[in-house]
């Protein structure tokens, strides 16, 4: 009785603290930017207006266990300074923003449309579309699905193609409605605030990770139960998304760069980066040498440049086509 006893009050303990470091996190990292309701649902954003003159507009959408301030913090100074809107969004489900869908919320292709609808409340009718690692399914969906929408493409070491080996263990069970939640509301957070320090160097190895990134990421938002059990539902998902969506890449017509790391040791960049140049007409690759998975942060400069290349060239694209 004893060992049952102590075992509750662990429980106890751990439930309390998830409540509580939640409500923590959450007052720390506030909504910010602009809420924009859909009717079923918000999708939260940062929206920064061009410098000057307005050229178009970029929307950014960000990865696994990220949010907004993710790709917004790495280009977004530099995307405007360029002449350009940014418009930077929490994933349904991530950061701030609802999830839409119900049990399809993971689909990349649930989560391009709605991410078009918010963009389009926002007066976006079409942009170049920037995406990392994992929110390259939602750009590739976006393009696929919503072409007129998507004026160019610019996917950052994404994933598109079915790849040996699965996922890990603890994205598998966290996606799991009722057996995950346990491990949600009990473990998941201690343990990433633990481990967070050490998972953020390995995303960015070989390169050391920007002073203060997680801080300036607003990254601890991830271990809330509800936005934690998104991306693990996102990650889980995306070997059937991409068994299904990869035949159909070739009907992506849109002006295609793909960027990648020589180092990058969380996808691989040798099926995903260079199946997209295979798969995709006119795609161009750009390989980083000595860079891993985040190429937006380690060299901003010239990833800024590739997305204004798209720009160039969707607008080249467009006065052909008049």
């Amino acid at each position: 009785m004893t060992v049952l006893f102590a075992l509750l009050a662990l429980v106890g303990l751990l439930a309390v603290f998830t409540i509580g470091a939640s409500r923590r996190i959450e007052a720390r990292y506030p909504r910010v930017g602009v809420t924009v309701d859909l009717g079923d649902g918000a999708i939260q954003a940062l929206d920064r207006a061009a410098d000057g003159e307005e050229r178009g507009a970029v929307l950014l959408i960000h990865g696994a266990s990220g949010n907004s301030a993710d790709m917004y913090g790495a280009l977004a100074e530099r995307l405007a300074a360029q002449g350009f809107r940014v418009v930077s969004v929490d994933r349904p489900g991530h950061g701030w923003s609802d999830r839409f869908g119900g049990a399809a919320g993971a689909s990349p292709a649930t989560q391009a449309a709605a991410l078009r609808r918010a963009a389009e409340k926002l007066g976006v009718a079409q942009a170049v579309v920037a995406v990392h690692s994992l929110g390259g399914l939602v750009g590739l969906a976006l393009a696929l699905d919503h072409h007129e929408f998507v004026r160019g493409l610019v996917l950052i070491s994404p994933v598109s193609h079915p790849w040996p080996g699965g996922v890990a263990w603890y994205y598998t069970l966290g996606a799991r409605p009722w057996l995950g939640a346990p491990f949600r509301r009990l473990l998941a957070l201690p343990a990433g605030l633990v481990l967070m320090g050490r998972g953020v160097a390995g995303v960015f190895a070989p390169n050391p990770a920007p002073p203060n990134f997680i801080e300036r990421t607003r990254l601890p938002l991830l271990l809330r139960p509800r936005h934690f059990r998104a991306n693990c539902e996102d990650v889980a998902h995306a070997e059937a998304a991409v068994a299904a969506m990869s035949p159909r890449y070739g009907a992506i017509r849109a002006p295609t760069e793909v960027v990648t790391g020589d180092r990058d040791g969380v996808v691989y960049a040798h099926i995903h980066s260079q199946g997209l140049a295979r798969d995709i007409a006119g795609a161009r690759l750009t390989v980083f040498e000595g860079v891993g998975h985040s190429p937006h942060w380690v060299e901003p400069e010239r990833v800024a440049a590739i997305i204004v290349e798209a720009a160039r060239r969707a607008a080249e694209r467009e006065t052909e086509i008049a």
